[in-house]
């Protein structure tokens, strides 16, 4: 019988946007493609309404890595794009103050038929968290730090 533990896989948080990234996630589905199965797509309508804290408390919680889709500066919200790139800019000091590798956390344009940047994006997401492991066992490692859920 296989053990659960060596099948687990990292976990893939996506925060796509409705108006870009949630609508390319929707055109690979009616593609009927695969892309890895340990993603978690999450709609939203601007992610620059999540906090710095947001992602570490998701990486503390045992996301493993997160995608933030977004359609770039055709969004329909003026100055979200920007706000969303300077949020996610100020998070990654925040990472390193935990342990966490920055690479876990990666901003990209997927517009709403942006069918294989999608794929590429997580495709390319799952293969790094492969190399690089779980974020629980990278924070574990890291000296200094409590261990303690946020």
């Amino acid at each position: 019988m296989e053990n659960c533990a060596e099948n687990k896989k990292p976990k893939i948080l996506i925060l796509a946007t409705i108006s870009g990234g949630y609508a390319g996630a929707d055109a690979v589905g009616q593609l009927h493609a695969e892309y890895p199965n340990n993603t978690y797509i999450l709609p939203v309508i601007c992610p620059s309404m999540f906090s710095k804290d947001f992602y570490l408390r998701s990486f503390k919680r045992g996301i493993d890595g997160i995608l933030v889709m977004y359609s770039g500066t055709d969004s329909p919200y003026k100055g979200g794009p920007e706000r969303a790139a300077l949020m996610i800019n100020e998070t990654y000091p925040l990472l390193k103050e935990h342990g966490i590798d920055t690479r876990r956390l990666k901003l990209a344009a997927i517009c709403t038929v942006c069918t294989k940047p999608f794929i590429k994006e997580v495709t390319q997401m799952d293969k790094l968290l492969e190399d690089i492991g779980f974020v629980q066992d990278e924070m574990e490692a890291f000296p200094g730090l409590e261990a303690a859920a946020v």
